[in-house]
C-alpha cells in the first residue's frame, strides 16, 4: 500500500510511491537537510533504529516537560547511549512555567483540562524547534486514536506549525503499522523501551497525566483519562484535531 499524502504539493510529489517505513525515512533524510526526528516513545525508537542505519548522525530531539516519570528519564539516556545520539532536549520557557503554576497550581488540569499545561510545557518548545526545520519525523500510528488519528497520512504538510519558509513537511512512517508491528520490530531488533511498558503503561506521557491500562482497554485510555476519549491530543499534533473536527 503506497504512502498517502495530504495536501500534495511539489515538495511532496516525489514521495508518492514511498511504501515501507524504511523507504519513507530514506527518501525523507535524502531530500531534506534540515530535518529531525521527534523522540518520546516506543514507536520513535523503532524509527531511530531504522534511521541511524541510513544516516548515523540523524538529528533527534525530545521534550522534557519537567514532569516525566523517572523511568522515562533513564530511558532517554539509554537510547542516547545505545545509538550514540547527539540528543537535543527541549525545555519549556522558565517564566512561562512559573506563571502557569502561580496562576493555576500544579494539578489544575484535572479540573480545567490539560491544554494550558501542554501548551506551555510541550507545544511552545516544539514550535520553537520546528521553526528551524523544513521537515520532521514522528512515530504516530492511525490506530493510536480512532477519534483523531484514523485518517493520518504517511506524508503531509504540517498546517499546525510553520517551518523556516512558512511550510513544514511532516513524515509519519509508521502510520499504517499497528502496535503489534511495533513490538515485533522491538523484539526482533533488540530495541530498548521504557521500563513502564512492563507495568501496564502503553502510551506514556507526563507522570500526572499517564496511567497503565487494563487488558482490552485502548492505549489512549491511559492518557488524560478524565477527558473525552475521542479528543486526546496534547497539541503536538494539532492538525489531527482539525481533520477530526
Amino acid at each position: 500500500m503506497s504512502a498517502e499524502i495530504a495536501s500534495p504539493g511539489s515538495t511532496l510529489d516525489g514521495f508518492r510511491h514511498a511504501d515501507d517505513p524504511r523507504e519513507v525515512l530514506a527518501l525523507a533524510l535524502d531530500h531534506f537537510e534540515r530535518i529531525a526526528l521527534s523522540f518520546s516513545g516506543a514507536e520513535d525508537v523503532v524509527l531511530i533504529d531504522m534511521a541511524t542505519k541510513i544516516r548515523p548522525d540523524v538529528a533527534v530531539f525530545t521534550l522534557d516537560t519537567g514532569r516525566l516519570h523517572p523511568q522515562t528519564y533513564r530511558f532517554l539516556d539509554t537510547v542516547r547511549d545505545r545509538y550514540e545520539l547527539d540528543l537535543e532536549i527541549l525545555f519549556p520557557d522558565t517564566e512561562s512555567v512559573q506563571s502557569l503554576v502561580r496562576e493555576q497550581g500544579l494539578f489544575d488540569f484535572y479540573e480545567r483540562g490539560h491544554k494550558a499545561c501542554c501548551q506551555v510545557r510541550k507545544v511552545e518548545p516544539l514550535r520553537r524547534k520546528l521553526s528551524t526545520l523544513d521537515a520532521w519525523i514522528t512515530g504516530q500510528r492511525r490506530d493510536q486514536s480512532t477519534g483523531t488519528r484514523h485518517e493520518l497520512a504517511t506524508i503531509e504538510n504540517d498546517a499546525a506549525f510553520s517551518g523556516r519558509e512558512g511550510r513544514l513537511v511532516k513524515f509519519n512512517p509508521l502510520a499504517q503499522w499497528r502496535s503489534a508491528d511495533v513490538w515485533a520490530y522491538i523484539r526482533a531488533n533488540d530495541v530498548p523501551y521504557n521500563a513502564l511498558h512492563e507495568s501496564g503503561y502503553v502510551s506514556i506521557g507526563c507522570e500526572p497525566c499517564t496511567r497503565g491500562v487494563l487488558p482490552g482497554q485502548h492505549e489512549r485510555e491511559g492518557r488524560w483519562w478524565w477527558e473525552d476519549v475521542s479528543q486526546k491530543e496534547c497539541g503536538l499534533h494539532a492538525g489531527n484535531l482539525r481533520k477530526a473536527g
